[in-house]
C-alpha cells in the first residue's frame, strides 16, 4: 500500500509538472485563409508566440463568408481549453454567442481586425477603419478634383471593418466634396471573382464613371481586374496589399492604396492576450492608424517594411 501510494504520487507531481511546463495556447482565429493579409496576421502573431514562450493554434475558415464554419472553429477551441482566444469576427452579431460562451468558461477573448456587439472582450486591436475609409475618400476627392461620380465595391453586410471603412468614406465624401456623386455600391462577398463582376456590372451601367473605391484586398484585386482593357479614365483607390496589387499600382492602374498593419495586428493581438493571461492591465481598445500607399511611396523604407514582412521567417515551419 505504501509503495502505491508512493507510486501515484510521483504520477501526480509528474503530471503536474508537465501541465506546468506545456507552453500557453493562444487560439488564432481569423476571417479566412485565402488572402496575403490573414497570413501577414499570422506571421505577427508567432513573432510574439516566440518571444513570450507561447504557443500559437492558427484556423479559419475556408471562406469570408462561412459564419457557420468559424462558430465551429471557436467552439471546438473552446472545448479544447486553449488558454486565449484571438478572434476576427466574420460577423459582428453572429459572433457574439461563442465569445460570450469563451468568457464565460474565464477564457480571455482579444478581438481583432473587426468589431463585435458584445463587451466580453478583453481587448480590441483593428485598424481605425472608419478613419481608413475617410482617408480614402480624401485621396479620390484629391484625384478627382472634387467633382465627378464615384462607385464603391463594398466587401460583405455584417462585417464591422469593411462597413465602417464603407461609411467613413461615404460620410467624408458628403460632408467635404459635395461634387462628388457615389452612384452605386455592391457588395462582392469577400470572393475575387465575384467583386470583379459587380465591378464590371457598375462599370457598365455607368460609362462616363470617374472613381472607384473598393474596401478590402478581395474587392480590390477584382476591381482591378475589371478596370484591365479599358481607357484609364476611372480612378481606383483600393484597400489593403498583396503582390496582385502591388503590380498594378507600379502600372498606374490604381491610383493609390489604404494600406493596413497586418502584421502588427496579430503581434499586438498575441500580446494582449499574453498579458490577459497574467492578469496585467490590458488596453480594451487598441486602433492601429491605417496609411495612404501611391506609387512613389513604393522606395520608402518605412513603407517596404510594412508592406513586406518576411512571412517565410515565421510561417516557414
Amino acid at each position: 500500500m505504501i509503495q502505491r501510494r508512493t507510486f501515484l504520487g510521483a504520477a501526480a507531481l509528474s503530471l503536474a509538472g508537465c501541465t506546468q511546463n506545456r507552453k500557453k495556447q493562444i487560439a488564432l482565429i481569423p476571417k479566412g485563409r485565402a488572402h496575403m493579409f490573414w497570413r501577414s496576421v499570422n506571421a505577427g502573431a508567432v513573432k510574439a508566440a516566440r518571444e513570450n514562450d507561447l504557443e500559437v493554434v492558427w484556423n479559419g475558415p475556408d471562406t469570408e463568408t462561412d459564419y457557420n464554419g468559424q462558430l465551429r472553429i471557436v467552439d471546438a477551441m473552446i472545448n479544447r481549453r486553449v488558454d486565449a482566444i484571438c478572434l476576427a469576427p466574420i460577423d459582428k452579431k453572429v459572433m457574439v454567442s461563442v465569445v460570450e460562451r469563451a468568457a464565460q468558461q474565464k477564457i480571455p477573448v482579444v478581438i481583432f481586425d473587426s468589431g463585435i456587439e458584445t463587451e466580453k472582450f478583453v481587448s480590441q486591436v483593428a485598424t481605425d477603419n472608419y478613419g481608413a475609409g475617410a482617408l480614402g475618400a480624401e485621396r479620390m476627392g484629391k484625384i478627382l478634383n472634387g467633382k465627378g461620380t464615384v462607385v464603391i465595391v463594398a466587401v460583405q453586410p455584417g462585417g464591422e471593418s469593411t462597413m465602417q471603412r464603407e461609411q467613413g468614406f461615404e460620410d467624408r465624401i458628403a460632408k467635404d466634396f459635395p461634387g462628388i456623386k457615389i452612384v452605386d455600391k455592391r457588395y462582392g462577398m469577400a470572393d475575387f471573382a465575384k467583386s470583379r463582376t459587380v465591378a464590371e456590372n457598375m462599370l457598365t451601367a455607368f460609362p462616363a464613371l470617374d472613381g472607384l473605391f473598393a474596401s478590402n484586398e478581395s474587392s480590390a484585386v477584382g476591381a482591378a481586374q475589371a478596370l484591365k482593357g479599358r481607357s484609364g479614365k476611372v480612378k481606383m483607390v483600393g484597400f489593403d496589399w498583396s503582390p496582385t496589387l502591388a503590380e498594378d499600382l507600379k502600372s498606374g492602374l490604381i491610383d493609390s492604396l489604404v494600406v493596413q498593419n497586418p502584421f502588427e495586428m496579430g503581434y499586438q493581438s498575441v500580446i494582449a492576450a499574453n498579458k490577459a493571461l497574467k492578469g496585467e492591465a490590458v488596453e480594451k481598445i487598441h486602433n492601429l492608424a491605417p496609411r495612404l500607399v501611391t506609387k512613389e511611396d513604393l522606395d520608402k523604407p518605412d513603407v517596404r517594411e510594412q508592406l513586406n514582412p518576411d512571412l517565410n521567417k515565421y510561417l516557414s515551419s
